[in-house]
């Protein structure tokens, strides 16, 4: 095994079978028109740039968010690095820029400092803080070593290890340091409270108090736990993390819930869950691309019938998920939100009015025949107070029209007095919006992971079968 894994950092794999689109979902349609790939033509282009021209060249750190001078996210780097290939097969920028700006990240990522202390380090145990400081890498303030962003990382990491199968010094280092910096992530020390993954820890208070359980975006995360080749955790936690689903009906749509729509996203950025199930999803007859679909659906339901009677909701004006708003405030009764997860379904509703374009975004692949037009609906709505050099800015409140807002509701490009308009972009939503619309149109990301042999064996060892698994 140790033979094979060595010949396939060096030379890269290749798997024919792997190359071939897989069926769309049941009930949705992959066929673009010529607007619509127009429209996805310059939306991914716009959103590209966020990640090649607000990255540290140095380091590879993806600030959280621009032009707000911002802390670097470790998740955002993770769809940073999965970004630069889009952006090869793309033409917008060259294999070899590529190459350089990943080559770069992942030596950061490998030889930066790691011990328990609580400053001057990136991490601990193979792990990394949540924020980093744009420059020196250093932990940022005290925030936690965090187990989700250090996955979302590693799903970046290994689709650059997968994609670079050149011959040559810079992409057999790219393989060689990607293993590196995923087989030393040591799962089973973050098994608090086995058999369960912990969310994070601190070097001033211990592990986190919560677990990855219920239904969320940790699909991924225990993904890569089962599959790593040095540290993985048992087998019985897949099993211990879908008895705590909540599998119900909300808005006519029967699915496992989960109110903020990134949780149906973020993992299916990677890997292609179409046709392949678990024991789980074999007894509901769906698989998680179905799952998702629903949960879209149910969340463009929900803003439908808009019971808070919020402006400008309907068929093509919708989709809560965590994201930017106007502020922390209560107005003629209204509460209104600043950073906040907001969503819809039978686990909870947090609904202010604010409605984020990756919500949409994210959830390209598994209803393209409403999110391609909810998102084009949105640009030529509210045009350059929502849509500008990179891309669509986080959110938008219609309803917010309070003199009282923050500086950075209230600077252009929007006016409260017309609805407040972010003037941030984040790098944890901008990703889901270029590389969901790459999976929709290509399938390039999913085909790439298929070939990875660490996402493949945590999927057997969570107990998928069928589809492409099986070839």
């Amino acid at each position: 095994m140790k033979q094979i894994l060595t010949l396939w950092l060096l030379c890269g794999a290749f798997c024919g079978a792997c190359s071939q689109p897989t069926a769309p979902l049941s009930g949705a349609t992959t066929t673009l028109s010529a607007p619509d790939q127009a429209f996805l033509d310059s939306l991914q282009r716009d959103t590209f740039r966020y990640f090649w021209e607000t990255t540290n060249p140095a380091n590879g750190l993806v600030p959280d968010r621009a032009p707000t001078p911002s802390f670097a996210s470790i998740a955002a780097v993770g769809f940073g690095l999965t970004a630069y290939l889009v952006g090869v097969e793309r033409g917008y920028i060259t294999r070899a820029q590529a190459a350089e700006r990943t080559l770069n990240t992942l030596r950061f990522f490998a030889n930066t400092p790691q011990s328990d202390k609580a400053t001057g380090v990136a991490g601990y145990k193979g792990f990394f803080y949540h924020f980093l400081d744009m420059k020196t890498g250093e932990r940022f303030k005290q925030v936690e070593l965090s187990t989700i962003d250090t996955a979302l990382l590693l799903g970046g990491v290994l689709s650059a290890q997968t994609y670079f199968d050149h011959n040559t010094p810079a992409e057999n280092e790219i393989r060689q340091l990607a293993e590196t910096i995923y087989t030393r992530a040591d799962w089973t020390w973050f098994q608090a409270r086995q058999p369960f993954v912990s969310m994070g820890w601190h070097p001033e208070k211990g592990f986190i108090k919560s677990d990855w359980t219920g239904y969320n975006e940790a699909m991924l995360l225990y993904v890569l736990a089962l599959g790593s080749p040095t540290h993985p955790v048992g087998t019985d936690v897949w099993a211990a993390w879908t008895k705590s689903y909540p599998w119900t009906t909300f808005y006519e749509q029967p699915h496992v819930n989960f109110d903020p729509l990134f949780g149906h996203q973020y993992s299916h950025v990677w890997i292609d869950f179409r046709g392949i199930r678990d024991e789980y999803m074999r007894g509901k007859g769906i698989d998680y691309a179905e799952n998702s679909r629903r949960a879209t659906y149910a969340n463009r339901a929900y803003c439908v019938a808009n019971p808070g009677k919020w402006q400008d909701y309907g068929l093509t004006i919708w989709g809560l998920t965590a994201c930017d708003g106007p502020k922390d405030t209560t107005a003629n009764g209204r509460k209104f939100f600043s950073y906040r997860a907001r969503g819809a379904a039978s686990t909870g509703i947090v609904d202010d009015g604010t409605i984020a374009p990756t919500a949409a975004g994210g959830s390209l692949p598994f209803a393209p025949e409403i999110c391609v037009p909810a998102l084009r609906a949105m640009k030529t709505k509210y045009g350059a107070k929502l849509y500008g050099e990179y891309g669509f800015r986080d959110a938008f409140n219609p309803t917010y029209r309070y003199p009282s807002a923050s500086a950075n509701g209230a600077s252009t490009p929007g006016s409260t007095t017309n609805g407040w308009f972010d003037r941030d972009y984040l790098g944890i939503d901008q990703g889901p919006i270029l590389l969901m619309a790459e999976n929709l149109r290509t399938g390039f990301i999913w085909n790439l992971m298929k070939k990875n042999p660490h996402i493949r064996r945590g999927l057997q060892r969570a107990g998928f079968t069928g589809g492409w698994l099986g070839q």
